[in-house]
């Protein structure tokens, strides 16, 4: 292993890709009725996720909620995403995800032949894993970008971040609610590519300009995901990057084992190392489950999502949520509604809105929509006025309930939540308080299964007073949806 790399313990890395969902749904009325960790070796890590022994659990009720669940206006946008998250555990190397053409290689159905130009993003998260001592070999991950053209292309990067699970960004208990002003709570490397994103930063390593020669190739990403020293041990790598391309470039991502030198040493891949690996190797492996075809979805039916490795299409979803022209109306005192955030098939809340990002191009095997929509960034905005002759007090939420496709007006949750994480994020909100006074607010979000979830603002609208409220959400990895984003007027 490269000296270099310390050695790190064991920690549980959560998978976060919705891959499978039982055929049980939630119990509701039809929508017609009435409404102890292991020691490391070099240092100590936080405790790992462990859920307390199953006598000790309290007894979990189902609390069923009537409150208005909307679907969002608008739709995502046209920027193509280059998503690779399949597999997400990778113990054979190869390629990952290739756009390129598949001319002179020796593997031609690795390849996805598909261009990008203008803006794009890159979303990857992968994870390496060693079960055994001969596993314990240092994998690089590899995002090569290439000009094919015959003139010069500038590539732009506007904002990206990269982070390991371990010791970048360990799972840690945090409150359910922290406010998070300066960008320094996460949980889990999503939570922190996503915290980065949102608030527009662009890592130091990352190149601000490359400018590609007509057939250059170069490096965008060239970083270790390494498994640790621990027997059976795995670590995470999440990656999120938007750009700017003035002209077609191509890209590959690609997870390989460090190359060694003559006396037997690992090294590390050099940009050669990548170009021929790129021709000469297969897809990386173990393949995940494939997903169910989109026309066999049958509501009782085992449902396989599949993890997602192409280009979907998609980056943001920028919507006025409105019920009134150019108004939002607040609900009556002592009622909700919720808009649904991140969407997906047997998970619209009765909606009928699937908002998965479509996919572009994809390798059979893998998943027929972006499920999770994860690095996704919502921006939503909410005119709400105040229609009654009386104050009202608002409160704004995110919640986290049992998923289902059975009713747009009746919600479960778990009383208490279920121990198992559901969200690991952070929700931006600006808004003018009370005192008049503008507010740009970040909050760092944990949910469980079933969690109502908490007041993140409060404000009391007078009569007839309309006043907005801006919430932007980059879905992060390492969540599980869909969410709902809850406006209930207090009693």
């Amino acid at each position: 292993m490269f000296p270099f790399l310390p050695a790190l313990a064991q920690t549980p890395i959560p998978s976060f890709s919705p891959s499978v969902v039982p055929s049980v749904a939630p119990r509701l009325l039809p929508s017609s009725a009435p409404t102890p960790a292991r020691p490391s070796v070099l240092y100590r890590l936080p405790p790992q996720e462990t859920l307390p022994p199953q006598e000790s659990l309290p007894r979990q009720s189902e609390v069923l909620s009537i409150q208005d669940v909307r679907s969002l206006s608008g739709q995502l946008d046209e920027i193509p995403v280059f998503n690779s998250n399949s597999p997400e555990m990778v113990i054979n190397e190869g390629i990952l995800l290739s756009t390129f053409p598949n001319i002179g290689s020796a593997f031609p159905a690795a390849h996805l032949n598909y261009g990008f130009k203008g803006r794009f993003d890159i979303f990857s998260h992968h994870i390496s894993k060693a079960s055994t001592t001969e596993q314990l070999k240092s994998l690089f991950q590899g995002i090569l970008i290439q000009n094919p053209g015959r003139e010069s292309v500038t590539v732009a990067v506007l904002q990206g971040a990269s982070y390991l699970t371990r010791p970048d960004a360990l799972f840690v208990d945090l409150n359910d609610s922290i406010e998070d002003p300066i960008g320094t709570v996460y949980s889990g490397p999503g939570s922190r590519v996503a915290n980065d994103v949102l608030r527009g930063r662009r890592q130091g390593w990352l190149p601000v300009i490359m400018t590609l020669a007509p057939g250059e190739s170069r490096m965008l990403l060239n970083l270790p995901i390494p498994a640790g020293l621990v027997i059976p041990t795995s670590n995470g790598r999440s990656t999120l990057i938007r750009l700017t391309s003035s002209g077609t470039v191509y890209l590959a991502s690609m997870a390989m084992y460090a190359p060694r030198d003559a006396g037997g040493n690992e090294r590390i891949p050099l940009l050669e190392d990548w170009q021929r690996f790129l021709l000469t190797s297969n897809l990386a492996g173990p393949r995940d489950l494939a997903p169910t075809p989109l026309k066999d979805k049958q509501r009782d039916d085992r449902l396989i999502y599949g993890r997602v490795a192409g280009v979907a299409r998609g980056s943001q979803w920028n919507t006025i949520l409105t019920d009134q022209g150019d108004r939002l109306r607040i609900p009556q005192r002592g009622r909700a509604f919720s808009y649904a955030l991140s969407t997906l098939p047997r998970g619209t809340f009765a909606t009928g809105q699937v908002q998965s990002a479509p996919m572009i191009v994809r390798y059979p095997d893998t998943a027929y929509l972006a499920n999770g929509n994860y690095g996704i960034q919502y921006n939503l905005t909410l005119p709400l006025q105040n229609l009654t002759n009386q104050s009202q007090r608002i409160a704004i939420s995110l919640q986290t309930p049992l998923k289902q496709d059975i009713s747009q007006n009746q919600l479960l949750f778990m009383n208490p939540p279920d121990p198992k994480i559901f969200f690991r994020g952070t929700l931006r909100l600006r808004y003018t308080d009370d005192s008049n006074a503008p507010q740009n607010k970040f909050f760092h979000i944990i949910q469980r299964r079933g969690q109502k979830g908490d007041a993140l603002a409060t404000l009391t609208l007078k009569p007839g007073e309309l006043r907005s409220v801006e919430v932007n959400l980059l879905y992060p990895p390492d969540a599980t949806p869909p969410q709902l984003l809850t406006v209930k007027t207090l009693e």
